[in-house]
């Protein structure tokens, strides 16, 4: 009896965030871009928060993407390197979820698809980085 491989999905719930506080700029397929904050990060993904101008900008219906159906964005935020040199991560990713968290206040979940350059490194880095200060 032939057994099929089935390919398992990352549960990306379990991958551990970190709090930061820092400016993403996320960049639309057209082109057109806006500044929103990163509430946290982890190795897979961003979560984002923004007001409703800018979400009503990434995703016109304002509901959450069906699965398959995400939104493609390119988002570019940075991370310290060495404390006094910050780099610039760009990523290309999705638009997997949205939330509202008040009546201007949204929180969206970018999920990292790729990375240009040592983007995933310089992620990886700081996020075990924050980790390991977190468990001090």
């Amino acid at each position: 009896m032939m057994m099929k491989n089935v390919v398992a999905k990352p549960n990306l719930r379990n991958q551990q965030r970190v709090d930061v506080a820092t400016e993403v700029t996320v960049e639309k397929t057209d082109g057109s871009s806006l500044v929103c904050s990163v509430s946290n990060i982890s190795r897979t993904g961003l979560m984002i928060a923004c007001g409703q101008d800018e979400v009503r900008e990434l995703i016109p219906n304002q509901q959450t993407p069906a699965p398959g159906a995400w939104i493609d964005v390119k988002a570019s935020f940075s991370v310290p390197v060495v404390a006094a040199q910050p780099v610039i991560v760009v990523t290309h990713g999705h638009i997997v979820h949205m939330r509202r968290i008040s009546r201007d206040e949204f929180q969206i979940g970018i999920q990292f698809a790729d990375f240009e350059g040592n983007g995933f490194d310089y992620v990886d880095n700081y996020v075990s980085k924050l980790l390991a200060a977190e468990a001090n």
